[in-house]
Order: structure tokens, then C-alpha cells, then sequence
């Protein structure tokens, strides 16, 4: 039978159930389409004969939300939801977001702040000896002892602030499936310690045999230097073929054990985990709250791949997908895209086929399927490694095939591409089709910044190669007869970046006639390189020290400079240019970036000082003595929900 899993007693019973296996607590609001982490684990549980049940966005202050259907047989299933609650709730500036895009209707407030530890303190104030297993983002990411950035502390590892028995971390089909297969057999929840993929508590070392030992939670609280190496010790254990299990005590006789990561799933596997009956779309019982904005970005896209071998320093990919590529096949794909172009609001656009880098669908070389990645070296940084297979064959194949398809219009790809990898290619067929075929006017990329100390930081290539990319990009739609432009996203306040490099940045955007709409500031979420140097202040591949930029004022300095152009950051981007000591760029020469005071304007030749009523230049010139539209300038977060606004005046269509 297809249809929704149960979200009440009364669903169970009409499916003759007494009671269900597992209880699934999340933190989204239920939507069984694979884009979402629950609707996988709760459709590979259900192939593998177990009952769930899904209770969604409980509130955490009822006791009786969390007993909808009784005691369930093996336990409890506990995620936050797709994204770290704190993400959800909180801009990089700690400020309330106004909207939850995976609640119904957006409303914010629906789930609680560290939406894990609330859950399963709620369940075992109920359920004082019933399993419970925890997974998901936020769980994933802070398995072990990790700075916390809304709290400005170092928290202890996820599985004791909980309560919960173990933690799954990663993509958990595998784990997931081993721990109810043992928990059916009967076996204590305690003595299920030997699943890769898992994190539990054990009260003695004994039979641990090869684990390394990681420093204290007490060591790395008193010496943030102590923080970094283990971070980096765990960094280099994330791969499921060479990694060693890891242990991080607590005192004497309590400690928190990594098992290794659970091996890849193979072709054959993907396939099987994305061709669940899921039902694509959110439970009807939404529909009168306006349904579950999420949806609208993935329910039209198509998941071809996981994990990344890009490394870049700011994101956690490393530590919860991995590092090893897993693929689906073209059979798969194209089975799902078949499905979807004929439901009843397709519109003809396919609106992605990626993952987490779209134009990744290979193993980034032969010896991994043996031996795993390197430990202590990336696939492209600094630069691409002699080993590395660079070849867009297999991904172009399956784009021509989707746009081949009946009643379809358009196949987009959206989720970003590697430009260095694309850039890596000695052959362009993929380059000119991607511009041809597949960019909606718009073509996102993510240089991140300019400045190579920055760069170098980020785990990005040197600014060179997006120079050349952009060169090359341009001249394909030049010849190909199309308007197209490139969204570079851009970051400020990364670890490395001074003023002196935020300044280069304004440069160079000021060199492109390009103001961004949006601006990322740096934001240190849990278990990223980048967020380790933000705490330590330190890098912990080298232990070298790095200048990270926390005050408040220097980053919206920082965040301004990226948008010189807009009127109120006028006072912030002339500080700014002072402290850095480039007085140059005040004036009226056409390399300036703001004029000496406002009110003043700049003749054609660039030397009149006569000063224009204020209201009267205002109205139609910025502070930079540049026409421009005036924009409100709008943060933007990596890890951000809902549907990102879309950046105009992008590059301008010229050879660099």
C-alpha cells in the first residue's frame, strides 16, 4: 500500500497495527520526499519489515505529545530535522529568523532550540528505559565534544546532553538497519557497540583494541590548542576504509566511542534507497497551513549523487556525508524523473540534478573503492592532485538523456558546480552544453573571495582559475549567441580575512561594475575546519596561528565593504578604508570607492568638488558617486533555508 506513514493513533490502527516499532521524533514537518532525511530512514526501516510511526514537531512542553502511540516496541528514532535547529532558528548575527521553511506555512517557533537534547529529554521524562537512538545534521555534527557558536562554548558530545543511547552519524541507511536488526534479536540497547557508524557511551576501555584516544573533554575545555588537534585527528578519521575508532573521555569512567564511518553505499544500494515508494510531497494535513515551503526547491530536482571531495574548509560535507562519491544510476534517475514530469503541477523545468557538487559523479580516483582518500591531502586543493579523474562524460550522458524526455521544457542544473574541476577538464563538450542547455540565465559558482591568503584558508584554488573560468564562460556564451551571467557567491570575515583582503574584494567588485545582493558573512557551525580556527585561532592542519575576525563591528565593516555601493554603509565602508590605511579609495577618481563626504559631486572629468543639495543627489546617486539601484542589503547563510533571492546585475558579460 502507498501512502504517508502514520501521524496518529488512528492512521496505525487503520493499518491494523497495535503499536509501532519505532516512533520516529523530528523536528520538520513530515514530507515523504528523499530530499528529506526522515522519509529515507523511515522508508529503509519500513523495506526492512519495521513498523514507524512519525510523530513531527511535538511540543516539547506536553509530556503527552511524545505518547501518541504508547511505548513503542524497539524505540525511538529522534532527528532535529534537516538542518542544525540553531541554522533553522539563527542568522550569523544570532538574530531570530522571521521564517521556518520546514514547518508548515514557514511559521517559526514550532521546534525547540538544540532540538535533539529537548526531544529526548521529553521522551525519557515518559520512557525512562526505552531505546533511543538519535541521528540527522545536528546529531551528526556534534557527536563529539564541539564549539558551539550561539552559546560561545565548547559543549560536551551530543549522545550525554541527551540522554540518548546512540548516535547514528552520516547518511545512517546502513546503521539504521543493523541497530533494529539487533534491538529485534533482544540484545540490550548498551551492548550494541560494534555498528560502524555509531557513537555510544561505554564505562571502561577494555575492549576497544586499535582506538586512538583523543584528549580529554576537561583538556580541550582548559587549552583550545588541545581542541584543535583532536579536531584535526578526527578530520582525518572520517574515512570509512582508513579511519580508526576514537575515544574522547570524560572523567575516569565515562567515555564517548567513534565507531568508524559506515562503508558508501554501492550503485546498487542508491538506487534501491531512492526508489522507495515515497509518496513526493508533504502530508496533505499541511495543506490548509499553506503546506511546506522546503518543498518548492526540491520537489521538481533530482539527487544524482552524495558526499564531495572539494574540502572546502567552511563546510561539514567531510564529516557527514564523506568524502567518497556515491552515485546512482541513469536507470534510477531516469525512472524518478518519469514519475515526476507527469504529476499534475510539473511545468515542463527540471530544477536541478546534483548533490552537494553537481558535477561530481566519480570517484575522484581508482584507489578508494580500496584504500579510501587521503587522510591529510584534498582532491583539487591547492591544486588538482595528479591521481585525480577529471571527466563530465557520465554526468553530460545523463543530462541528455532527462532533457530528452516527454513534456519536458528545460533541465537545470542549480546546485552548483566545482568551476576548478570544470576548469581541470581538457575537454569543453560539458562547459558548452551546461551553458547551452542548462543555465536559466544564471549560473551559480562559488569563488568565495579573491585574496589567495583567504582562499588558501577556505581549502579554495587560487583566484586565477576563477578568472579563467569566468573568461572561458563568457567567450562560450558569446559564441553560443546568449545573455548569461555567473552568481558568485561571496563570503566576508573567514578566518585570514583582514581588512586589507576585505578591501581587495571591494576592489575587484568595484573592477566588475557588480554589486551582490546578498552577502555571507562567515558563520561557524559545528565540525567544520573554518569553525575550528574561529574558536582556536589556530588552523589545525598546521597549528599556525590565523587571524580570525569576532568583533561584531569589524565584520559588518567587512560585510559593507562587499556592498560599498549601498548608501547606509557609507560610514562603515569610509571606517573601514581608514583603519586599512586605503585613504586612495576615498575621492572622486574613478577607482574610488566612496567620495570624500556625502553631498559632494563628481564632475565628468572626476576633479569638480561643487557640493549638490543632499536630497537632490541622494535620489538619484549612492554614496559612490556611481548610479545604482539602491538595494537593502540582505545576509546570506550557507546552510540558510528556503529559497535563496535571486542576485541581479551580476557579472558583466566581458572578457576579463
Amino acid at each position: 500500500m502507498k501512502d504517508y506513514l502514520p501521524i496518529c493513533k488512528e492512521d496505525m490502527e487503520k493499518r491494523g497495527w497495535d503499536r509501532p516499532d519505532f516512533v520516529y521524533v523530528i523536528g520538520d514537518a513530515y514530507v515523504d520526499h528523499p530530499s528529506f532525511g526522515h522519509a529515507i530512514i523511515s522508508r529503509v526501516l519500513e523495506a526492512h519489515g519495521y513498523k514507524v510511526a512519525i510523530i513531527s514537531q511535538p511540543d516539547w512542553k506536553d509530556d503527552s505529545s511524545i505518547a501518541v502511540y504508547g511505548e513503542p516496541r524497539l524505540g525511538f528514532l529522534v532527528s532535529a530535522g534537516n538542518m542544525d535547529s540553531m541554522v533553522n532558528h539563527y542568522s550569523v548575527s544570532k538574530k531570530r529568523r522571521e521564517k521556518d521553511a520546514f514547518t508548515p506555512g514557514g511559521l517559526m517557533g514550532r521546534r525547540p532550540d538544540y532540538a535533539t537534547v529537548v526531544y529526548c529529554n521529553l521522551i525519557r521524562h515518559v520512557y525512562k528505559k526505552t531505546p533511543i537512538l538519535i541521528g540527522g545534521v545536528e546529531a551528526s555534527l556534534r557527536r563529539l565534544a564541539h564549539y558551539d557558536y550561539w552559546s560561545n562554548k565548547l559543549k560536551r558530545s551530543i549522545l550525554l546532553d541527551s540522554g540518548a543511547d546512540i548516535l547514528m552519524y552520516g547518511m545512517g541507511e546502513r546503521a539504521v538497519v543493523e541497530l533494529a536488526d539487533a534491538l529485534k534479536t533482544g540484545m540490550p540497547v548498551a551492548d550494541i557497540t560494534y555498528i560502524d557508524g555509531t557513537v555510544y557511551k561505554s564505562a571502561s576501555l577494555e575492549s576497544l583494541g586499535d582506538a586512538e584516544i583523543l584528549p580529554s573533554y576537561d583538556n580541550i575545555k582548559a587549552d583550545k590548542l588541545n581542541y584543535a588537534k583532536s579536531f584535526y585527528t578526527q578530520y582525518c578519521n572520517t574515512d570509512p576504509f582508513s579511519a580508526k575508532r576514537l575515544v574522547e573521555p570524560y572523567g575516569e569512567k565515562l567515555f564517548i566511542v567513534q565507531n568508524p564511518p559506515a562503508k558508501p553505499l554501492t550503485e546498487q544500494e542508491m538506487d534501491r534507497v531512492y526508489g522507495y515508494p515515497y509518496m513526493r510531497n508533504y502530508h496533505p494535513s499541511y495543506e490548509e497551513a499553506g503546506g511546506v515551503p522546503a518543498i518548492e526547491e526540491v520537489k521538481f530536482s533530482l539527487v544524482s549523487n552524495r558526499g564531495c571531495f572539494g574540502g572546502c574548509s567552511f563546510c561539514a560535507l567531510t564529516f557527514h556525508q564523506g568524502r567518497i562519491i556515491q552515485t546512482r544510476s541513469h536507470e534510477s534517475i531516469m525512472a524518478e524523473a518519469e514519475q515526476m514530469i507527469w504529476e499534475p503541477d510539473f511545468k515542463g523545468y527540471i530544477h536541478d540534478v546534483g548533490g552537494p557538487t553537481a558535477n561530481f559523479r566519480l570517484k575522484s580516483c581508482e584507489k578508494q573503492e580500496k584504500y579510501g582518500v587521503c587522510p591529510n591531502k584534498q582532491c583539487l586543493f591547492p591544486k588538482p592532485c595528479r591521481n585525480l579523474k577529471v571527466d563530465h562524460k557520465d554526468y553530460l550522458s545523463l543530462l541528455r538523456k532527462l532533457r530528452a524526455l516527454p513534456n519536458v521544457k528545460k533541465v537545470f542544473v542549480r546546485s552548483g558546480i566545482r568551476f576548478d574541476y570544470v576548469m581541470a577538464d581538457a575537454d569543453d563538450t560539458f562547459f558548452k552544453e551546461l551553458c547551452e542547455h542548462h543555465v536559466s540565465g544564471q549560473l551559480k559558482v562559488a569563488p568565495e573571495h579573491v585574496a589567495d591568503s583567504v582562499l588558501s584558508m577556505m581549502g579554495k584554488p587560487g583566484n586565477n582559475i576563477y578568472t579563467a573560468f569566468v573568461k572561458k564562460y563568457n567567450r562560450i556564451n558569446a559564441t553560443l549567441g546568449k545573455k548569461q551571467y555567473l552568481v558568485p557567491y561571496l563570503m566576508s570575515s573567514h578566518p585570514g580575512s583582514t581588512l586589507k583582503e576585505a578591501v581587495v574584494l571591494a576592489e575587484y567588485l568595484r573592477d566588475l561594475g557588480y554589486m551582490p545582493e546578498q552577502v555571507q558573512d562567515f558563520y561557524p557551525t559545528p565540525s567544520t575546519i573554518s569553525t575550528c580556527m574561529y574558536y582556536t585561532g589556530v588552523d589545525p592542519r598546521t597549528m599556525k596561528k590565523v587571524y580570525v575576525p569576532v568583533n561584531p563591528h569589524e565584520k559588518a565593516m567587512q560585510r559593507a565593504l562587499i556592498q560599498y555601493q549601498n548608501p547606509k554603509n557609507y560610514a562603515l565602508v569610509k571606517e573601514a578604508l581608514l583603519k586599512a590605511g586605503r585613504q586612495d579609495l576615498i575621492g572622486f577618481d574613478s577607482k574610488c570607492l566612496i567620495l570624500p563626504r556625502e553631498g559632494m559631486k563628481r564632475s565628468r572629468t572626476g576633479d569638480s568638488k561643487r557640493p549638490v543639495s543632499g536630497e537632490k543627489e541622494k535620489s538619484r546617486q549612492s554614496a559612490t558617486g556611481r548610479n545604482v539601484k539602491r538595494r537593502q542589503p540582505v545576509e546570506k547563510n550557507h546552510a540558510r533555508p528556503g529559497k535563496n533571492k535571486t542576485i541581479r546585475n551580476i557579472h558583466k558579460k566581458k572578457n576579463m
